[in-house]
């Protein structure tokens, strides 16, 4: 196989609300349709093929893979899925920034963002559906 990530998709409760928060956030999403069921952002990766981020119903994406739904989506507990995605930024004021940004449109704040153990700085908040979100700027690695 080669080691390639093609599409990220977030199960979400409710596909125009996540569109809706993810768009508020920056992401574009290229002829959207509102009837297809599912929503596409696509990813800046200097030009190159993929990946791409989706939105689809959770239910429906846990009916795809033929798996329980074993999460209430009505429920305002955070469940850690075992999964972060990262965004990562040139500096820390930059880090704040866009933790500001995320929690104005709505996101959940889950740790402020602050000096990390490996030197660093991070936070992490959670999108309308719980999904983590790290916001990270790496002093060692240009990542953005």
């Amino acid at each position: 196989m080669k080691p390639k990530v093609s599409l990220i998709t977030l199960g979400v409760a409710d596909l125009e609300v996540s569109r809706a928060f993810y768009t508020a956030l920056g992401f574009e999403c290229p002829n959207y349709d509102p009837d297809a069921g599912i929503v596409f952002f696509e990813l800046d990766n200097g030009g190159q093929n993929g990946p791409w981020l989706a939105l689809f119903p959770r239910q429906d994406l846990a009916h795809d893979a033929t798996v329980a739904d074993q999460i209430d989506p009505g429920s305002v507990a955070m469940l850690f899925r075992g999964v972060a995605l990262a965004h990562n930024e040139p500096s820390r004021a930059d880090v704040d920034r866009v933790f500001a940004e995320a929690v104005a449109i709505g996101a959940r704040v889950v740790k402020v963002p602050e000096p990390t153990e490996w030197g660093g700085y991070s936070g992490y908040f959670a999108d309308p559906d719980g999904h983590l979100w790290e916001v990270a700027h790496n002093p060692f690695s240009d990542l953005t």
